[in-house]
């Protein structure tokens, strides 16, 4: 595959979700990450022992064009080439203090949630139709620290979505086990999300 080839293929998309626990990881940084596409292919090739050729197959890019950007001969990429390096560089920047954030929340803080999605219910004798509600609240460790392990794990969307509607279910609709025993609620059409550690 061409270098022309390789820069026109579309940039991959996470969803939702996954999104939003990457920007609350990327909210814990405690310095900048790099920002020019030169200092990314730099920090990048720092990762893997100045490798061209193991960054050219995260970013989906030559070789060559990994060290063009190194050599500064190139300063614009393409747009998913861009969306490659920002992703690439910011899932590898400051993995100590990602690691010290979410290990706090897995075990004693939690996590705050803010979503607007669809929820609809399934309870005994229930008459409350679904509808779209915008939410914020606490997640228990307990739930964060799965909801952490299945995106470790490289967990998709569909497979985040029962683990946060459960953790939302417990802290907002049943407020920790003490009203609605037995609801369960699903969220689909995810509007806008977003986690804080």
């Amino acid at each position: 595959m061409s270098d022309d080839e390789q820069q026109t293929q579309p940039a991959p998309r996470r969803g939702k979700v996954l999104e939003a626990l990457a920007r609350a990881e990327r909210k814990v940084f405690t310095r900048p990450a790099p920002k020019s596409p030169k200092a990314q292919v730099e920090f990048l090739l720092t990762r893997v022992k100045g490798s061209t050729k193991a960054v050219a197959e995260r970013l989906g890019a030559s070789r060559r064009t990994v060290e063009r950007y190194r050599a500064g001969k190139v300063t614009k990429p393409q747009k998913r080439l861009q969306a490659a390096l920002v992703e690439a560089t910011e899932s590898e920047w400051q993995p100590q203090v990602r690691a010290r954030a979410r290990q706090q929340a897995s075990t004693s803080s939690g996590m705050v949630v803010e979503v607007t999605a669809y929820f609809g219910f399934a309870c005994k004798g229930s008459s409350d139709d679904g509808r779209e509600r915008q939410i914020t609240t606490d997640i228990s460790p307990f739930y964060t620290q799965q909801i952490l392990q299945l995106q470790e794990a490289g967990a998709t969307e569909e497979e985040l979505h029962p683990i946060v509607a459960e953790a939302i279910t417990e802290s907002y609709f049943t407020d920790w086990g003490t009203r609605a025993a037995g609801l369960r609620a699903d969220f689909t059409h995810v509007s806008t999300i977003e986690f804080r550690f």
